[in-house]
């Protein structure tokens, strides 16, 4: 019984970490946060934890930015921008994310999840270059 109550509090915790980050973490970002609190936690339990939310539908995988996957604890349609510079990923909600659904309605599917994500140098990067 111990076992499994230790289980679902690095489970738990795992998803609070996320759902409060606004970094889109990596699955190695996370593991660091966690060791603090965790100190017994492993990185292969964040990752195996990480790929049950995202078959859940708790989580969405951002996909690889600089070669590392990241993730995002917020499944409420929103747009992301991704510095091809820095790497860093920030939530957009004012650009929004386009509706779809005429289209897959003419194409007779199902859209179940949209994502945009644009890409380019933010703010830091762009004052970075032009000095």
């Amino acid at each position: 019984m111990e076992a499994s109550n230790k289980q679902f509090r690095k489970r738990n915790a795992i998803l609070s970490c996320l759902q409060r980050s606004k970094s889109h973490p990596s699955a190695e970002a996370l593991y660091q946060d966690l060791r603090q609190e965790h100190p017994d936690i492993s990185l292969a339990t964040v990752y195996r934890n990480l790929a049950l939310f995202r078959n859940q539908g708790v989580i969405r995988s951002l996909g690889t930015v600089c070669g590392v996957e990241r993730f995002d604890g917020d499944v409420s349609p929103h747009t992301h921008f991704v510095c091809s510079g820095c790497g860093a990923v920030v939530d957009m909600p004012e650009a929004g994310v386009p509706d779809c659904s005429g289209a897959a309605r003419e194409m007779g599917c199902r859209v179940e999840h949209a994502q945009l994500i644009l890409t380019g140098l933010c703010r830091d990067c762009l004052s970075r270059k032009n000095n």
